[in-house]
């Protein structure tokens, strides 16, 4: 199996889309993120994934925390800049939560603790202890098959 078949096998997951946020010297720090998961219930944590070689994995290594936004369906532009899709540089305006940077309108913003980091091949696995939690109202970004998705209709978007 090459690597290539692997992706386009994981791929066939569908998943919802977050950007991972924290601050570092007074700096937002962010990065898209599909690669997240709840563990557990009692106590809260949750899970994120994040490149040996991404910046973020430093950014949340020395911060020690960081939030989760789950973004809604509206938010496909959001998520490509915070990829790197879009190069220009924006002021983003940011919903301050617990402390932390959030995107707004958001259907979910979670703040964190780092509760343990685990290397699993080439990246490192966040665990992290969910300190507040803000739902809103709304229909999921997904992703899938290297495609955003709408949910409620068989056609992909963009």
């Amino acid at each position: 199996m090459d690597d290539r078949t692997f992706r386009t096998a994981m791929g066939k997951f569908a998943t919802g889309v977050t950007v991972i946020t924290t601050m570092l010297d007074d700096e937002v720090k962010g990065m898209t993120a599909n690669a997240f998961m709840s563990v557990s219930l009692d106590p809260a944590l949750v899970l994120i994934s994040v490149g040996e070689n991404a910046h973020m994995n430093k950014y949340v290594k020395e911060s020690g925390k960081f939030a989760i936004s789950i973004l809604n369906s509206e938010q496909q532009e959001m998520s490509a800049y915070f990829a790197g899709q879009k190069k220009e540089n924006r002021n983003i305006d940011f919903n301050w939560f617990n402390g932390m940077p959030t995107i707004k309108d958001s259907l979910v913003n979670l703040t964190c603790n780092v509760h343990n980091t685990v290397i699993a091949g080439d990246h490192t696995l966040y665990i992290g202890e969910v300190t507040d939690v803000c739902i809103t109202d709304g229909e999921p970004l997904a992703f899938f098959a290297g495609k955003y998705n709408d949910v409620n209709k068989c056609e992909k978007v963009k």
